[in-house]
């Protein structure tokens, strides 16, 4: 029975660590921004669209980075962004600038909480 006790508290301990490292997603206020970055090759901007206080388009508008070349940080980025509600996502490896610059459009896109 002490055994039982012991685990069931541990159990609930554990249980209230997690619940507060949780936090929950951002929330902005809904519109439509613009921000802009500094890329491989140039300048790199992007439009961001929230609704209902979630990032809900990520779309890069102008850039100069290479076509091909940098097409999967063009393409994934973006779309780590809305799934995540977040801008913490990871960079793609070998595309590592033009996955940062598109991170930092976003954040200089979206309003301060």
């Amino acid at each position: 029975m002490k055994k039982f006790m012991t685990m069931s508290l541990v159990l609930i301990i554990v249980a209230v660590i997690l619940a507060g490292c949780g936090g929950g997603s951002a929330s902005y206020e809904d519109g439509t921004y613009e921000g802009q970055a500094e890329g491989h090759n140039g300048p790199l901007s992007v439009s961001v669209e929230v609704t209902d206080g979630e990032i809900s388009n990520v779309e890069v508008v102008e850039h100069e980075e290479s076509d091909g070349i940098a097409d999967p940080a063009l393409e994934q980025i973006p779309a780590s962004i809305e799934e995540n509600n977040s801008t913490d996502v990871d960079a793609i490896s070998e595309v590592t600038v033009t996955s940062e610059a598109i991170i930092e459009a976003v954040n200089d896109a979206l309003p301060s909480e």
